[in-house]
């Protein structure tokens, strides 16, 4: 509980939940320019050749390539006639488009895809540390609407749900220092996620978050504004952040999964049944986990001898 506390307490002023939270204000921090991607150098250059580089595929990118393989990368065939004709009237006109680095995280597939599918988990965990003012409610199934203090708010909702994709809608306003005044917008947000278990029994998840912005009225400053380059390096940082946090809670249930299910009963603002579920998901990564086979690996000598001793 602890070793959670701090490490939130560094994050208190940036974007989690994974995409809804880094949705939110309407995927305006996550457009920008294309920033210079990571660089390596191949080879041994003379001093007076020009430097070969080549990008770094785990980076972030508003190339077109990049645009055109997160499009084929959703799944219309299994969205409903409404799913589709929202993702459409987002993806034919985007306002900007940004993938945001790939992350690896050690952390439980089991919490990672709870937090992503129930993010108001999350958010009244932020509410119970007093590191968050949000608001975040389940207003129907796979439907959330956000409330934030400025006056910003969003609706979002899953259209697909699976352990590798979710497609998700948002529609709001955003109200903030960024643009200066209310904009009206949608997006839609592709988190692809893939996940290893190594042969040390750690478990790992890949994950990656393509996301599409449209907004609704403004003008060439507006237009300058979103594409700052600025805006896309604090999306970054908040996506690697927003990953972050599934892996600390995930090592502080290894670690005290007690403490957690605690943490979970003060969770007052989520259905009675995603507490239980929290709690559950803690037990058993604290039960199952690496550090704890260790650990009875161990102490079991130093008890069987104590028991032939009796």
């Amino acid at each position: 509980m602890a070793s959670l506390r701090q490490e939130g307490a560094r994050w208190c002023t940036v974007v989690f939940t994974y995409g809804w939270r880094v949705a939110v204000p309407l995927g305006v921090v996550l457009v920008a320019l294309q920033i210079p991607n990571p660089t390596c150098v191949l080879g041994q250059v003379r001093a007076d050749a020009p430097r070969l580089r080549r990008a770094d595929p785990l980076a972030a990118t508003t190339s077109e390539i990049a645009r055109r393989n997160a499009i084929a990368s959703i799944p219309f065939e299994q969205l409903d006639r409404a799913g589709r004709e929202k993702v459409n009237a987002v993806i034919q006109d985007t306002t900007a488009f940004r993938r945001l680095p790939t992350q690896v995280v050690d952390c439980d597939p089991h919490l990672f895809l709870f937090l992503v599918r129930h993010p108001d988990v999350a958010v009244n965990i932020w509410q119970v540390l007093k590191l968050s003012s949000l608001d975040l409610r389940q207003t129907d199934p796979d439907r959330f609407e956000l409330v934030e203090p400025s006056g910003t708010r969003l609706h979002a909702e899953f259209l697909h749900q699976s352990p590798e994709i979710h497609v998700i809608y948002c529609e709001g306003i955003y109200v903030g220092p960024i643009l200066g005044r209310p904009v009206h917008g949608r997006a839609v947000l592709v988190l692809r996620s893939g996940y290893v278990h190594e042969t040390n029994g750690r478990q790992y998840v890949t994950t990656r978050l393509d996301t599409f912005l449209q907004v609704q009225e403004g003008g060439p400053d507006l237009l300058t504004k979103l594409l700052h380059p600025v805006a896309g390096r604090t999306a970054d940082h908040n996506f690697l952040q927003v990953v972050a946090f599934a892996g600390s809670l995930s090592r502080t249930a290894e670690m005290n999964y007690r403490g957690v299910q605690r943490l979970a009963g003060q969770l007052l603002d989520v259905r009675p049944e995603l507490r239980v579920r929290l709690s559950e998901l803690a037990a058993d990564i604290g039960h199952n986990s690496p550090r704890q086979a260790a650990a009875t690996a161990e102490t079991t000598p130093v008890l069987a001898s104590h028991e032939a001793a009796q």
